[in-house]
């Protein structure tokens, strides 16, 4: 054994400059950036699963004398792990300052990026993948995307941006570009990217110690071995200890469940558990990452005769699809078959194909056949605790063998699967009568289950339905599930094992008939109407695609967030301590050990508040930390302060809070109607005579839908730093949140002292879509409160898991209703009841449920309509502010009853009424229907979809198309003003500064549209800095989708008034340039004007039911076409054609990307994004490992967006209109599409007449509403208490 060396200094290389440290709070910290000033790569979720904290990472191999390059999340990478390496972030391959990478530059002028959070994640995504292949394929682009997630853009941009990179370059994406106001010079190889680090290709060997390196931190040693001999010997003295690889399952562990390792072992550097060898079979080293297994695999399938590739094509599909490549690219295969967790997607093909490994021990090897007897529980093996899995030994299949994998998951990639199988079958030569086979699920138990009993009904009998059938009735008997399960979907995932085997019998038909396999679908192409330039000046910018005015500083990192700002001296950190009960009293906190704990300064409770103790939203209090009781699991009970982030966490999970449970909690809306638990006032509203209706309706159905909550998942989480200024009481904020004035309001109350000392400053938000308003300001409160007492800097940023739990979503909301309606399928009478779960505060509950009832007639002029709505008072967490606020879930009761050929019969024909009196026009919707009828070329698809259904039993397509009636504006009328202050400086350099936050929505570009216009200068002379109570006081929220109407108009107003008092200027010297009248004029005046708009006088008078609650409608219709498969309820949306009202765009590439978002985001919020909550009250989904957001991979295979043309709005700025909410709602046409799919699904297997479809309309639902054969086939379980509730 090599004589150990310990060290406690690490060095590697960051952007080409080598980094000394020796300080860890406990030797185990991922790779921090923002001590090195880089604050580029983003920390989004901390568990690998968004991929904004990606990164390059080069290692340079002494034997090949090659560097090698690829992808990591650094929220992932122990920092220990990187003694050696070089790290490469976004700021190390270009920047405004010096020059931009190609990769920088495309995304940015493709109009990939609008919050920009992501953005750094993405680029250095491809960036890696360049320097590894400089010409990709379009396929390779999308699956390296496939580990990073976007909230705003839907992806497309980026696909774009980033599709002029392959070798092919579309002539259709150029010309896009060209059209919208891009252009793009000819893709040119940077020679020398590499130069930085090939320059460094020495300065790593020197640092490649071939000697046990140990550093020790507060809580944890890790020690990293370069021999074999010496791993065992580690592992031998330390049994306990954990053997790290890639840190993919411990990393988590450590960071998410408090597990604590006293010490670690690292196999990193130890060679021999890398090694490869093809030999009859494939025997892969366990410490070869999935990356290296994929490449190696590939190759062998590749030289191997096609009949002994079986296995190894089987672990290839796995693997394409397991987690994302920053994953994959350091997960193991070792760690994968040791931690034996049980939703693997690789065990179970692994046993199916008799894979074996090849363990050690100081005393000698053994082989451990993976099979069985392998996995013995929940991530435990017959592994002795000092024994080492050294390698992986994969046979070659034999001739007459077929072995096949089978996956589902919530998500189609980079996703946990629900259930899992490998599957093999070995026949007799020259016959189908079965010889062998093994069956292996993951995802129904708590590790991989071979289904023996199963497989014994099928071996020695002929390979047909007969013989299927009889391993059907075996395997529903064999592989159970109780009520309770973890995980839940009991049905589904017991159904998916018969679905599964099914597909494997056909699959295999297939191969004994030798069939070829149909080809996959293709990625997206997606198409656009060019909006046109209204005729105007070359200098006018309103009206063009104006790229976003930070789009390059996203692309390069510069773009400064909340928590990039630097940490200053003595600058603390707080972390909040929630309640682990719904409904309890408070009986003690002890918070001694906590403050005994290193670092730590104060914790501080509700008694320690010197001002308000709650703050009011829509006229009911909330407190701000909970004074004797809680009411849900969430509520913030206390604070901790510390010196470090890691520091304050360790020491709130040390506060110590004693309860006393409460009786008669209540979860859901059907509890909370039970016993009349509600937020006042409920709201009704009614036009003509809704009972008569229903007596002279020829028919009546009625019926209940559920919507589930979504959860906004805004990258950035919430953030605020808080600066005592040590004078006059004042204290500076900085806080991402869509409402600075809320902000500044709820610290001063709460510190009793005047709005006048707080100051409120918001530079950018990395997201918010309504999330950032209510709970932000009670977060900014608790950390100005901690910054008053200690009298020092506070930080507050959540993690993700907190921030799902503390911050709310959108509401779940249940609609009762009864539809009247003729044969000819004109509705005549509509009653709704709407019950919005709004948790345990008010919140925004009864203004969301108020426009619930506002738009519940959506398009469609039915007389005689009824709504009420109520919002629950429940035991969860508060529900709030959402994008769409309320619409999302309302105006498809009704509608979902509508057949196709129906719709347009019910539509608004004429100028009309709405049910609150409000006229309007309806000639826009009408065009926008009948536009998107012919562009989506409606009626040949339909009978498209109905030929597809006829020929295909266990596939099934439907179609829908959705018109839109979305109402702008606050109806409460104060909300819909803004004031803007416009300074012009001597040299002519203007600074606008008005009351929107930047949050993704291009404000602040479309506001420096206007003043370009106004002014009549050009783009690059007109700057925003932030957004800042000190410069614009009092003002509205950014919500609504009024911020350009409101705050462009105040600027349009004070830059009119400035260009005014020029004029005398300019006719003295009408030669003159702009900065040659700003000198001669602003020598002796001051030159600063204040602008306004009053906004509309809008209201509601719900006594009277009627009002004019806004200011315009906006307008859109949307087509979507789908494909389920009906067996595992996984769907594709093969194509969606959108046009959209927006008036005249001012930045009509912005107002597509949100049109887009929107409607990605409604996509997910209809058939994908569920909230689970356990039977107490906890939420389970808490990050990106359980919640799952649309990614690159459910974008519709095409993707068409028209902005109508003629559409005028005298309402709003420039004719234009509120963009950013109303295509949310547009997403339910994929939901209506699949119920399309699922009733014909439903008609072949006999089931007829109305069924329910709740959303989302996940795989598990539309499986079980299709109603086959293998659904049906599962017995009711047990009456026990369920994993989750549900909701709403």
């Amino acid at each position: 054994m090599a004589e150990q060396q310990r060290s406690d200094v690490l060095a590697f290389y960051v952007n080409g400059k080598k980094v000394r440290s020796c300080v860890y709070i406990n030797a185990f910290n991922e790779l921090q950036l923002m001590s090195l000033r880089l604050t580029g790569s983003k920390y989004g979720c901390g568990g690998g699963g968004c991929g904004a904290c990606t990164v390059m990472l080069s290692r340079y191999d002494p034997q090949t004398k090659h560097i090698h390059h690829f992808s990591v999340n650094a929220c992932l990478m122990p920092v220990c792990q990187l003694h050696g390496a070089a790290v490469t972030t976004v700021e190390g391959i270009g920047s405004t300052k010096t020059r931009l990478h190609p990769v920088q530059e495309r995304i940015a002028k493709a109009h990939g990026s609008q919050c920009g959070f992501c953005t750094p994640g993405m680029v250095m995504s491809i960036y890696t993948l360049l320097r590894n292949k400089p010409q990709p394929t379009m396929e390779e682009i999308r699956e390296t995307l496939g580990g990073n997630l976007c909230r705003c853009t839907g992806y497309r941009p980026i696909i774009d941006g980033y599709r002029t990179f392959c070798e092919v370059i579309s002539s259709f994406i150029s010309g896009f570009l060209h059209a919208v106001g891009e252009s793009l010079e000819p893709f040119r190889v940077h020679e020398s990217d590499s130069n930085q680090i090939m320059g460094q290709r020495q300065r790593m060997a020197e640092l490649e110690e071939r000697a046990t390196q140990t550093f020790r931190g507060e809580r944890m040693t890790w020690i990293s071995p370069i021999s074999l001999d010496e791993l065992l010997q580690l592992k031998s003295q330390h049994p306990q200890a954990p053997v790290v690889m890639g840190n993919t399952n411990l990393g988590l562990d450590i960071k998410f469940k408090g597990v604590v390792h006293p010490i670690i072992i690292s196999g990193f550097r130890v060679r021999e558990l890398c090694v490869c060898v093809c030999v009859a079979g494939v025997c892969i080293g366990a410490g070869s990452s999935l990356s290296t297994v994929r490449s190696v695999l590939e190759k062998c399938v590749c030289s191997l005769p096609a009949e002994h590739t079986q296995t190894l094509a089987a672990l290839l599909e796995q693997l394409s699809h397991v987690a994302g490549e920053q994953i994959r690219n350091v997960a193991t295969l070792g760690g994968n078959v040791a931690s034996a967790y049980p939703n693997s997607d690789l065990n179970p093909v692994l046993a199916a194909g008799n894979a074996d490994h090849l363990c050690v021990i100081p005393e000698g090897k053994r082989e451990v056949p993976l099979d069985k007897d392998f996995f013995v529980g929940f991530g435990k093996t017959v592994l002795k605790p000092d024994e080492i899995v050294l390698s992986v030994f994969i046979p070659v299949s034999r001739k007459g063998e077929v072995v096949r994998a089978f996956r589902h998951a919530p998500r189609k990639e980079n996703a946990l699967a629900t259930v899992n199988a490998g599957l093999r079958v070995w026949f007799e030569e020259g016959s189908n009568v079965v010889k062998e086979m093994s069956v292996y699920y993951g995802g129904v138990g708590p590790c991989t289950v071979s289904a023996e009993r199963t497989v014994q009904q099928v071996i020695g009998r002929p390979w047909n339905e007969a013989t299927l059938s009889d391993a059907y009735r075996a395997l529903v008997d064999e592989v159970t599930l109780g009520a309770s399960a973890p995980g839940g979907k009991v049905m589904f995932r017991r159904s998916l094992t018969l679905s599964l085997l099914f597909r494997f019998y056909l699959h295999v038909l297939q191969h004994l008939k030798d069939t070829v396999r149909p080809p996959s679908v293709t990625w997206f192409y997606p198409t656009y109407l060019v909006p046109p330039h209204y005729g105007q000046s070359e200098q006018d910018p309103v009206g063009r695609a104006v790229q976003h005015q930070a789009a390059l500083s996203h692309a390069t990192g510069e773009a400064v967030y909340c928590d990039d700002f630097p940490r200053t001296q003595g600058e603390l950190f707080l972390s909040v301590v929630t309640s682990a009960r719904a409904h309890a009293r408070i009986t003690h906190i002890d918070v001694s050990r906590a403050l005994s704990m290193p670092g730590v300064v104060d914790v501080f409770t509700a008694d320690d508040i010197p001002g308000k103790k709650f703050r009011s939203f829509t006229g009911i209090d909330e407190e701000i930390l909970a004074q004797g009781e809680v009411t849900c699991v969430g509520q913030m009970v206390c604070a901790v302060v510390a010196d470090t982030k890691p520091h304050a966490k360790l020491a709130s999970a040390a506060v110590k809070v004693h309860y006393e449970d409460l009786p008669d909690r209540i979860f859901t809306v059907e509890e909370a109607v039970e016993k009349r638990s509600f937020f006042l006032p409920q709201r009704e509203i009614q036009r003509g005579d809704v009972t008569k209706a229903f007596q002279e309706a020829d028919h009546i159905y009625e019926g209940e839908i559920r919507l589930g909550g979504q959860e906004h998942f805004y990258m950035e989480t919430q953030s605020m730093l808080v600066i005592p200024l040590g004078e006059e009481k004042e204290m500076k904020v900085y806080a991402s949140t869509q409402h600075p004035t809320m902000v500044q309001e709820a610290v001063a109350e709460t510190l009793g002292i005047p709005s006048s000392r707080v100051s409120c400053h918001v530079k950018r938000i990395g997201g918010a879509f309504g999330g950032k308003l209510s709970k932000t300001s009670i977060l900014a409160s608790i950390t100005a409160l901690a910054a008053w007492r200690s009298e020092r800097p506070v930080r507050c940023v959540l993690d993700r898991g907190e921030d799902m739990l503390i911050t709310g979503a959108r509401h779940p909301v249940l609609g009762k209703y009864k539809v009247g309606f003729m044969s000819d399928g004109r509705i005549t009478a509509a009653d709704v009841r709407y019950y919005a779960n709004a948790g345990h505060t008010p919140d925004d509950s009864v203004l969301v449920i108020e426009k619930i009832l506002l738009h519940m007639d959506n398009a469609y002029n039915i007389l005689n309509l009824r709504g009420q709505s109520a919002a629950c008072k429940t035991n969860l967490p508060s529900n709030t502010a959402f994008r769409g606020f309320g619409v999302p879930q309302t105006p498809w009761c009704s509608a979902g009853q509508l057949k196709r050929s129906e719709v347009s019969k019910n539509l608004y024909k004429e100028t009309s009424l709405t049910h609150y009196k409000m006229e309007f026009d309806p000639e826009v919707l009408l065009r926008c229907w009948e536009e998107c009828k012919e562009r989506s070329e409606l009626d040949r698809r339909r009978l498209d979809v109905a030929r597809f259904n006829q020929q295909n039993r266990w596939k099934k397509r439907g179609i829908a198309l959705i018109p839109l009636k979305y109402g702008v504006g606050f109806a409460e009328g104060f909300l819909n003003q803004a004031a803007a202050l416009v300074h012009i400086y001597k040299d002519g350099s203007v600074l606008v500064s008005h009351g929107g936050t930047e949050m993704g929505q291009g404000i602040h570009t479309k506001v420096q549209q206007v003043a370009s216009r106004e002014l009549d200068v050009p783009l690059s002379m007109i700057h925003i800095s932030e957004t800042s109570t000190s410069s614009v006081p009092n003002t509205c929220p950014s919500a609504a989708s009024i911020g350009t109407d409101v705050n462009g108009m105040a600027v349009k107003d004070a830059c009119q008034t400035l260009y005014k008092s020029l004029e005398p200027i300019r006719k003295q010297d009408p030669n003159g340039t702009w900065q040659s009248w700003v000198q001669l004029f602003g020598s002796n005046t001051s030159f600063i004007k204040w602008g306004k708009n009053k906004g509309h006088d809008l209201y509601m008078d719900w006594v009277k039911q009627e009002g004019r609650p806004y200011a315009y409608f906006t307008y859109s219709a949307c087509c979507s076409e789908v494909e389920l498969d009906c067996l595992t309820g996984e769907y594709r949306t093969v194509r969606t054609d959108l046009v959209a009202d927006i008036g005249r765009s001012i930045n009509p590439a912005i107002d597509i990307g949100q049109i887009e978002g929107a409607f990605m985001q409604g996509l997910g919020l209809y058939t994908m994004e569920e909230l689970k909550f356990s039977p107490s009250g906890v939420l389970y989904t808490r990050g990106p490992g359980q919640y799952k957001i649309p990614a690159v991979c459910d974008v519709p295979l095409q993707f068409n967006v028209y902005l109508l043309s003629g559409s005028h709005n005298p309402h709003a700025i420039y004719s234009s209109k509120g963009v950013g909410e109303p295509t949310v709602f547009l997403g339910c046409s994929v939901f209506f599409a699949l119920k399309e799919a699922v009733a014909a699904a439903r008609s072949d297997a006999g089931l007829s007449g109305p069924f329910t479809l709740h959303s989302p309309a996940t795989p598990e639902r539309a499986c079980i509403a299709c109603g086959t054969r293998f659904t049906q086939m599962i017995p009711e379980t047990e009456t026990a208490q369920p994993w989750a509730l549900e909701l709403p």
